[in-house]
């Protein structure tokens, strides 16, 4: 099991308390971004609207909305994909399940070598940015 389920049950609730939650896309999710939404803007900074869970395949989802040439448009990333401000007060509970998350994934990926590790974005239908 890639996740520690305690953890995720402890964090999750603390998440979602702390909604809308500030973030910073790492550079490869922001380059990913650009190229499959060139139509949006993809700023350094977002902000976390939705706590999810995806169970073994995604982990904690965090669903942000990009603004796009009429509206916005929803996407959720693993958390796994974002980095957090360091005096946020959750930013060490967060680096904690990140790094749990990330170690386990590339265990499991030297067992699995041909199959790599894929980016999980995952794309609403388009929204209001104001969402």
């Amino acid at each position: 099991m890639i996740d520690n389920i305690e953890q995720v049950g402890r964090l999750l609730p603390k998440l979602e308390a702390s909604l809308p939650l500030p973030a910073t896309l790492t550079p490869e999710l922001a380059a990913f971004l650009r190229k499959e939404a060139p139509e949006y803007h993809v700023p350094r900074q977002c902000e976390i609207v939705e706590i999810s869970y995806a169970g073994y395949s995604g982990g904690i989802m965090c669903r942000f909305v990009l603004a796009g040439p009429s509206e916005g448009r929803a996407f959720h990333v693993s958390i796994t994909h974002l980095t957090f401000d360091r005096r946020h007060p959750l930013a060490r509970e967060i680096a904690a399940y990140q790094k749990h998350r990330i170690k386990r994934m590339r265990i499991e990926d030297a067992d699995r070598p041909s199959q790599g590790r894929q980016t999980i974005v995952r794309y609403d239908t388009p929204e209001v940015a104001n969402t």
